[in-house]
């Protein structure tokens, strides 16, 4: 599908929004032509920008095993080394991606695996391009896990964005690439990746495509102990 369903109840609102205004231009006694004109074209706008912001392009994951991609469209905003206490509890790198109003705002599982858990919390609405917002903000925390790694994806929201959801349940079993969720309205997406596991492909600034942008590659041979 290239539009997400879950546009509908917007588009239900930029058509009140336009009704609204329209009773508002002829209570005025603006005429009936141009109040149709004006009110046509404000549900033109909302319209045509809802239909964008859900749409929701194929992609092509890279079939390697041993490459892991981005879960989000938008720019990397840091690639930072960290303990992930709470879930793979080891030495990690988290790669930030954040969302721009005009990205792509389906994320994707970046890897081949089986959905463990998932969860939302509750939290703060700092600006997603602060570095507390990850450990602050309300976020959905997805824990992704296969034979040869495990991989901790968080939707992470900002003051603007409404909600983040997910479509998977525990025990699913998700491809490369495969749909997982969305979050609404500018965003931020961490992945959290096992620092022993893999080598990052990817650096602050750059562009990428969720579902089909190298962000990692699993290395080969495990240091030892």
């Amino acid at each position: 599908m290239f539009v997400r369903i879950e546009v509908w109840p917007f588009l239900a609102v930029a058509l009140g929004l336009a009704l609204l205004l329209w009773a508002g231009l002829r209570f005025l006694r603006v005429p009936q032509r141009k109040a149709f004109r004006v009110s046509g074209l404000l549900l033109l706008m909302l319209g045509g920008y809802l239909l964008y912001f859900f749409r929701n392009p194929d992609r092509h994951a890279p079939a390697d095993p041993n490459l892991i991609v981005a879960g989000a469209d938008g720019t990397i905003m840091s690639v930072t080394p960290c303990i992930e206490p709470l879930f793979l509890k080891t030495n990690c790198v988290r790669v930030s991606t954040f969302l721009s109003l005009f990205d792509v705002h389906v994320n994707r599982a970046p890897m081949d695996g089986t959905l463990i858990f998932a969860k939302y919390y509750a939290g703060k609405r700092f600006f997603t391009f602060q570095e507390k917002s990850s450990l602050f903000n309300q976020h959905s925390s997805l824990l992704f896990t296969n034979a040869s790694t495990r991989c901790l994806v968080q939707q992470i929201v900002g003051p603007v964005a409404r909600r983040v959801v997910f479509w998977n349940e525990p025990g699913d079993m998700v491809h490369k690439g495969d749909p997982i969720g969305m979050m609404k309205f500018g965003s931020r997406l961490d992945v959290y990746l096992p620092a022993d596991e893999v080598n990052v492909a990817v650096a602050r600034g750059d562009k990428v495509r969720a579902g089909e942008t190298i962000i990692a590659r699993l290395r080969t041979e495990k240091p030892g102990p």
